[in-house]
């Protein structure tokens, strides 16, 4: 189970349930795999409904590698993750939140 006071988001992927967390070598991670911009941009664009999935992609498998995960974007393109793409954006958000925020 997530601990939300820890920055956790539970995601499933092939019906198995993960734990995923940015940490600070996950965001490192995230920017470099970004490439241009920063993670404010990242949240703007989140918060604004302009994310792509390119912007989905990096975050979920960040915060799988800050919960342990070893694998790769390349992994996780013919995975199935819970919820399909609609859940996947909610893990991508849930995890800058919990990054940034304190769980209510």
């Amino acid at each position: 189970m997530a601990n939300p006071w820890a920055g956790e988001v539970e995601v499933v992927i092939d019906g198995e349930v993960r734990v995923a967390k940015l940490t600070l070598g996950a965001l490192a991670e995230l920017e470099a795999a970004l490439g241009a911009g920063t993670l404010v941009d990242l949240v703007q664009r989140f918060e604004g409904g302009a994310v792509s999935s390119r912007d989905v992609l990096a975050l979920v498998v960040a915060g799988l590698r800050g919960g342990g995960w070893r694998g790769t974007a390349a992994d996780l393109l013919s995975a199935e993750i819970g919820g399909g793409a609609v859940g996947a954006a909610k893990v991508a958000a849930e995890l800058l939140a919990r990054a940034f925020g304190v769980p209510e």
